[in-house]
Parts: structure tokens; C-alpha cells; sequence
């Protein structure tokens, strides 16, 4: 791989990174209620899905995926109907009141492996994602070099650039918790980013399989 197509896939990294999508809510949602240090848990889980997608599509299942309409859309319906239970288990997440010398109201913890879980679901169902990938990735293969090598290359370059990004949603929102003290404000941030979370389910209810070449 030259410098100049590593070059290149760095720009195609970072505008996916920074695009707006299920990742980047799930991070900022997650950083507003638990905290960077907390949510680093998630970004984690969502850079092994990120993984998993970067090989489906570098193995060529990818693509098989996108000629078999059945095999499609079993992979969209799953993505969508866990992207909205997520947006619905937001939505209707208790809120722990803390006494006076704590923080405040907050969304009740869930457990490092279910943060985890959550950040991988929430990338491997994503069929957006699949079909970017497979759009995109070829450009950055050379055919006549080993293809090991250069998806080991593409993946710690994507997921280093991914890391940072949703760190840095994380962040962003984690900064604005000094708003969200009390129950009701808490409540409503929870209905925001469950309703966002939702919304991005419904919405890949209408992807089609030719939609990464629209």
C-alpha cells in the first residue's frame, strides 16, 4: 500500500467517523449520562463491530451480502429493530436522584460487559456501514499484494481515527452534565437521545441494497 492511498483512506476515515450516525449518539448519550472515563467501555464494544465490518467487507461476504436481497435484509431488519430497542431502553431508563453531596440525578449504570455488548451490536448490525465499506474499501486494496497486511493497516487506522472522534462526542456531551442535575433533566435527555436512537432505526428500515452507490 502507497502513502498516498493510505493518505486517502485517512480522509475517507474521518469523514466517516465525524458523519453523524448510531455510533456517534450512542457515544454522546453515553458520555452525557456515565461520563468519558465510562463510555470508553462502549466506543470500545463499537470499534469491534467497526472491526468485524472491516473484515466482512474485506473477506468479500460483504458482497455477497449485498446480491442476496433475503440475506440484506435479515441484516437490516436486526440492525433496525436493535438500534430502536436501544432508543426505546433509552427512553424508559431509570434515573437515580443522589443525596446531597453526590453529583446528582444520573441514568442508572449498566454493567462494563453490557457497554461493551451495546457499542458492538450497535456497529456489526449496522448495514449502512456494510455497505459503505464495500463501496469503499476496494479502492484502498491492491490486488496484487497480500490482503492480510493492508486490511490490518486499514483497520488500525480506521479504529484509531473512530476512537478519537467518539471520544470526543463523549466528551463534548460529558461537558454539559453540569445541566442535567435533576430528574426531569435528566429524563428529557434520556427521551432525546432515545428518541435519536430510534429514529435511526426506523430510518435504516429504508435503505436499499444499491444505496452506498445512490
Amino acid at each position: 500500500m502507497s502513502f498516498a492511498t493510505w493518505i486517502g483512506f485517512v480522509i475517507a476515515a474521518c469523514i466517516i467517523a465525524v458523519s453523524p450516525g448510531s455510533g456517534a449518539v450512542l457515544s454522546m448519550s453515553h458520555g452525557l449520562s456515565y461520563g468519558v472515563k465510562k463510555t470508553s467501555a462502549t466506543i470500545a464494544g463499537l470499534q469491534v463491530g467497526l472491526i468485524v465490518i472491516l473484515i466482512i467487507a474485506g473477506a468479500g461476504v460483504g458482497s455477497l451480502l449485498l446480491a442476496s436481497e433475503l440475506a440484506f435484509n435479515v441484516v437490516k431488519t436486526v440492525g433496525a429493530l436493535y438500534l430502536i430497542y436501544l432508543g426505546l431502553s433509552q427512553w424508559r431508563a431509570k434515573v437515580q436522584v443522589g443525596g446531597v453531596a453526590a453529583a446528582g440525578a444520573r441514568s442508572e449504570l449498566p454493567s462494563l460487559q453490557k457497554r461493551l455488548l451495546t457499542g458492538f451490536l450497535t456497529n456489526a448490525t449496522n448495514p449502512k456501514g456494510i455497505i459503505f465499506m464495500v463501496a469503499v474499501l476496494p479502492q484502498f486494496i491492491d490486488g496484487a499484494a497480500p490482503l492480510l497486511p493492508q486490511l490490518l493497516i486499514l483497520g488500525v487506522t480506521m479504529c484509531s481515527i473512530d476512537l478519537v472522534v467518539m471520544h470526543s462526542y463523549a466528551y463534548l456531551a460529558a461537558s454539559m452534565q453540569r445541566y442535567f442535575r435533576d430528574a426531569g433533566a435528566v429524563k428529557k435527555q434520556n427521551r432525546f437521545f432515545g428518541g435519536m436512537l430510534m429514529a435511526v432505526g426506523t430510518a435504516l428500515f429504508f435503505v436499499k441494497r444499491g444505496g452506498a452507490h445512490a
